[in-house]
């Protein structure tokens, strides 16, 4: 195994992430090594690890090309301690970026790549404004837990949303109450959610919806990754939630203003379901090397 990792880092509002090629899968990072690049004060610093890797190399990624044989490319993500993740909406559009100016793919404006990815093949387009990925079908899972997180007056049941990967929704009573809650720690689940959930902290704008499309704001403890800037998939997942709180008559399109930024989420029927989109910039920051021994 190499000693030298050639790396970037880029970000999608904010949500960071170090990302490196390894097209034949032969540089495969340790939990450790994973947790000591995205330590914020010893390492680079990050909120995970996308390794670019062709699918055929991977179990996750063969079952990946059995659902589209044009998924030549597998999203290897890994939270910031070390974890695998299924997917993450910010960090695939930076993943497709970083492919494009890495030379691995070529992506013209209006064209659409197939990514694979734990939660199976999502499609991103690149635009003139950044990215759009179909992150799928979602559905109502994992029922309305009560949550707690320090800060909050009171615990509150949440919405369980499946975007491939598990979220709980909450909605808080205003802009104060959403600024004070401290995400350095993790919310209290219960029940607690068998692999754990991305929990997220929202609130309405006034009013909710403008010149047609929804508003709200939104905050977020990423499992495995604590508080982030932005998350992707957690900003569908609240657009989702608070469309289903608010009743017929909803919108389907949203705008979500995260630490990091503003991304839109869309949903719309497909043949096989209703799936939600996800745009937003992804911007590569700098390169450099890390020595692994």
């Amino acid at each position: 195994m190499a000693t030298t990792l050639h790396f970037t880092k880029g970000h999608g509002t904010g949500n960071d992430f170090v990302l490196y090629s390894d097209p034949d899968g032969l540089v495969e990072l340790s939990a450790s090594q994973i947790a000591d690049i995205c330590d914020r004060h010893f390492g680079v610093g990050a909120d995970g690890v996308i390794r670019a890797v062709r699918s055929k190399h991977l179990p996750e990624g063969v079952e990946a090309l059995a659902e589209d044989d044009g998924a030549e490319w597998f999203m290897d993500y890994y939270n910031a301690d070390g974890s695998q993740a299924e997917m993450c909406g910010n960090g695939i559009r930076v993943y497709v970026r970083y492919l494009i100016e890495s030379g691995l793919v070529d992506l013209a404006d209006g064209d659409t790549l197939a990514i694979g990815t734990r939660s199976g093949v999502r499609d991103v387009q690149r635009n003139l404004t950044g990215f759009q990925v179909d992150l799928g079908r979602w559905a109502l899972d994992g029922g309305e837990p009560l949550v707690r997180a320090k800060e909050l007056p009171v615990a509150r049941p949440g919405l369980g949303i499946d975007m491939g990967n598990p979220h709980v929704v909450v909605a808080v009573a205003d802009e104060s109450e959403l600024d004070a809650a401290d995400l350095t720690y993790i919310p209290h689940l219960e029940p607690t959610p068998e692999h754990g959930a991305n929990v997220e902290f929202v609130v309405p704008h006034d009013p909710l919806v403008k010149d047609g499309v929804g508003r709200i704001r939104m905050r977020v403890h990423e499992r495995g990754s604590g508080e982030t800037l932005s998350c992707g998939t957690g900003a569908a997942a609240a657009a989702l939630a608070v469309r289903y709180w608010a009743g017929s008559g909803a919108p389907n399109q949203w705008r979500v203003d995260v630490p990091g930024g503003t991304v839109g989420v869309r949903m719309f029927a497909t043949e096989d379901g209703e799936h939600v989109a996800l745009s937003g910039p992804a911007e590569l920051v700098y390169t450099g090397t890390l020595d692994l021994a």
